[in-house]
């Protein structure tokens, strides 16, 4: 297996620190935590992009989050917490993975505004009439 994400999905790395895992899915700990509880949820067959999984391990994935989100909340009263997922070539691992990760105020983790300015607030309805008509192609 090349693929880290795949290893560690199907447990051939060393070292995980396995949470939970089914069928379709396993979650451990990331090995460099934003914050204590930083889950990745890694599906064991090898996907790049959300839109290539399977309608059962979408699900899966989904379903997990739920659950796992709650731990989190019950465990470590986060004052939130951010479920994020970077595909293409932002995919560090090359393997479909998503985070959850417990989320405090000033904890200095933040969603930062674009670098060059492209107005793209300015097109909305632009935007969604594009988005909709692919929709309708679909």
């Amino acid at each position: 297996m090349e693929c880290l994400g795949c290893r560690i999905a199907n447990g051939v790395e060393p070292n995980l620190n396995i949470i939970y895992e089914n069928e379709f899915i396993t979650c451990v700990l990331d090995i460099a935590p934003f914050n204590e509880g930083h889950i990745l949820i890694l599906p064991k067959k090898h996907y790049l992009d959300v839109e290539e999984i399977d309608e059962a391990t979408a699900y899966s994935i989904m379903d997990t989050s739920k659950i796992l989100s709650t731990v989190l909340k019950r465990l470590f009263k986060p004052d939130g917490i951010r479920i994020c997922q970077d595909g293409g070539k932002f995919n560090d691992l090359t393997h479909y993975h998503m985070h959850l990760i417990p989320r405090y105020e000033g904890d200095g983790f933040t969603w930062s505004e674009p670098l060059h300015p492209h107005g793209a607030e300015t097109l909305l309805p632009q935007t969604k009439e594009k988005i909709i008509k692919v929709l309708n192609e679909i």
